[in-house]
């Protein structure tokens, strides 16, 4: 685990800065406090921080082949690195080390492009081929390690593992993207490829890059999709064995580490069920982690000991007290662009946590988008089902109307709020989707944004984002249809980005066995009925892990990782929300229509309506602002030259 970055001249072979080459890698110093080092060649600079994990003594980067014609820098792990290894020494290839980052280069000697297909495991990698003047870059499947990437002005290519990396060229322009915009203010997180930033963008999760000297095209290229293929019949004993045996498997393939490893353990189904398997398999006590809070209304603590107590692991809980607000200008520092999910203080808390006693830490994500265990599965569901009762023609024009009509209940569970029933009940299933999912749905940002910033989207809406994805769904299941939006959007855009960035700050590897691409295949073509059964998400799983767990871990209320947000921003919040969200910085940047803001700002801290989600991201978004700006008048006068009307992109290829 890592911090990449990279320099590569599409023009020719100038030399690479290397100032401008160590300040890039240095930006991501805490991802490898380890080593640092730096390669330069004509026309090619890579940097690398290294967190060692496997192959402490010889698995320094950037690493080459044996006559230096390769050279690659690499995030991540491969966890089928062993077999990789017999197979490319049986084809004659010749092995300097065993880490898992050598076997990069000689699978890209081997296979070139398609080795990528050949990699198990999570990764991010940036490989020159001298021989062949060719820059390649890679993403794993799922998009566990994030990849960023801009073409800048003088005919630069640069990359790195976060954004900020790419900001320490003044040449990569600042200018927002309006698109991004708005899709962070219906979402919470800008969905892959965007950036904040109208020239800077990521790599999508199962895509590469191909960039040949010389030639400024950027070849991007997709080699893998979920497929959401049905398995053969299965009886319901047949699916639960099969199903233990292949996250039993993915567990253990990713327990390989040479330092001090353990879990995160929340006390929910998902942590609960990988811990279940470390402890099967581990001779020594595992290392677990969770934290406590002093508000019983957001505890899971009592659930995690008695997970720790089953397994009898070496458990350490911390308290959080439930009032920790003070991390919001570092959360806008760690993730460089806007980032709204509260979630991110909690997980920021566990990963400190987890790294005081261990380098290496297994979690539990993926298994709500494995298995359908969101509560939003169930309500699109149940939405679905009277939509298909009823004629899009009868739906639109009747429950669009109620939908209008109908007083707003912010009160209310979703289930009892009609006006947003009503919404979602007049829309097909990828627009109720999204309108269930939007943090503003489209009547609040209609009335969020300013006019003059409405014509800068020139007609564009968040939705869209869910729309291409849905066109290129390889499944018209409704209920896999949602989880492979998710698949694309909400996992690698919120989820693991949070994580990333949590656990990088503190030098902290996370690996996801959840998330494991040959486990997530399999479970992608279970039939959806044993998925959401009876209104029972994860039905499956749980019936898999009952003999692991017992039943109060398993069929309790879903709590998630959640903070007093509403109580917050009418609270010890109250005043610097006002500040931030109202103040000259937000009213500069000509996005917003401020008297829209004041009345939300207004209405929540009086109680009359709940505000939380659009306060918050609203808030997130100042704190942005305050990080990415220097706050002087100067910048204030000319910060509307941030917004850039005229929408492109980089000549892409897929």
């Amino acid at each position: 685990m890592c911090g990449i970055v990279g320099i590569f001249d599409t023009l020719g072979t100038r030399d690479i800065d290397a100032q401008a080459l160590a300040r890039m890698n240095e930006s991501q110093l805490h991802r490898g406090p380890d080593e640092g080092s730096l390669h330069r060649e004509p026309g090619v600079g890579f940097g690398h921080r290294r967190l060692s994990v496997i192959d402490l003594a010889f698995g320094l980067q950037p690493l080459f082949n044996e006559d230096h014609s390769v050279v690659v820098v690499f995030n991540g792990e491969i966890y089928n690195y062993r077999e990789l290894m017999a197979e490319l020494t049986q084809l004659g290839h010749v092995f300097r080390t065993r880490c898992d980052t050598e076997v990069i280069v000689h699978a890209w000697e081997q296979w070139g492009e398609s080795c990528v297909s050949r990699f198990r495991g999570m990764f991010a990698f940036g490989l020159w081929d001298r021989n062949q003047k060719t820059l390649f870059l890679g993403r794993d499947h799922i998009g566990v390690k994030p990849m960023f990437y801009a073409l800048l002005p003088d005919g630069h290519f640069v990359f790195g593992s976060e954004l900020k990396s790419l900001m320490t060229f003044p040449a990569l322009s600042r200018k927002l993207n309006p698109q991004a915009v708005e899709d962070f203010f219906a979402y919470g997180y800008i969905p892959e490829p965007k950036t904040i930033f109208h020239d800077a963008f990521k790599l999508s999760p199962g895509h590469t890059i191909t960039l040949k000297a010389g030639d400024k095209q950027i070849h991007q290229r997709r080699f893998w999709d979920l497929p959401f293929k049905p398995l053969a019949p299965l009886t319901a004993q047949e699916a639960t064995k099969e199903l233990v045996d292949r996250l039993r498997e993915s567990v253990q393939s990713q327990m390989e580490a040479e330092v001090p490893l353990g879990a995160f353990l929340s006390g929910g189904v998902d942590s609960s069920a990988v811990v279940a398997m470390m402890a099967e398999q581990n001779k020594d006590m595992v290392n677990t982690c969770s934290i406590a809070f002093n508000d019983p209304n957001y505890d899971e603590s009592t659930f995690a000991n008695q997970v720790a107590q089953r397994y009898q692991t070496r458990h350490h809980t911390e308290t959080v007290d439930t009032n920790d607000y003070g991390l919001i200008d570092t959360l806008a520092a760690l993730y460089d662009e806007p980032y709204a999910d509260s979630s991110a203080i909690p997980t920021y808390r566990v990963c400190q946590l987890a790294r005081k006693r261990v380098t290496v830490a297994l979690s539990g994500d993926g298994g709500d988008e494995n298995f359908a265990g969101y509560r939003r599965y169930r309500y699109a569901m149940a939405e679905q089902k009277v939509r298909s009762l009823l004629p899009l023609s009868f739906r639109q024009p009747v429950f669009g109307m109620l939908g209008k009509i109908y007083p707003k209940a912010d009160w209310a569970p979703r289930i009892f709020r009609a006006k947003t029933t009503f919404e979602a009940l007049a829309r097909d299933l990828v627009e109720g989707y999204f309108h269930g999912v939007s943090i503003m749905p489209d009547r609040v940002r209609d009335q969020l944004f300013s006019p003059h910033f409405r014509k800068d989207l020139q007609g564009y809406q968040a939705i869209e984002v869910m729309r291409a994805h849905a066109a290129n769904s390889p499944t018209d299941d409704p209920l896999s249809l949602i989880q492979y939006l998710d698949f694309k959007t909400y996992l690698p855009g919120d989820i693991l980005t949070k994580v990333d960035r949590a656990s990088m700050a503190h030098s902290l590897e996370v690996r996801v066995p959840l998330l494991d691409h040959k486990l997530v295949e399999w479970i992608s073509g279970l039939p959806s009925s044993v998925k959401l059964h009876q209104g029972e998400g994860k039905y499956i799983f749980k019936k898999a892990l009952e003999p692991y767990l017992p039943n109060d871990i398993l069929y309790r209320p879903k709590m998630g990782f959640s903070i007093p947000l509403a109580s917050w921003l009418r609270g010890p919040l109250k005043q610097s929300t006002r500040d931030a969200v109202l103040g000259p910085m937000m009213a500069d940047t000509g996005i917003f229509n401020m008297s829209f803001l004041s009345d939300m700002v207004e209405q929540h801290q009086s109680g009359v309506r709940d505000y939380t989600a659009p306060l918050w991201t609203l808030l997130m978004f100042a704190a942005f602002l305050k990080n990415v700006l220097p706050d002087d008048a100067n910048t204030r006068a000319n910060i509307r030259d941030l917004l850039n009307p005229q929408l492109h992109s980089l000549n892409h290829q897929d």
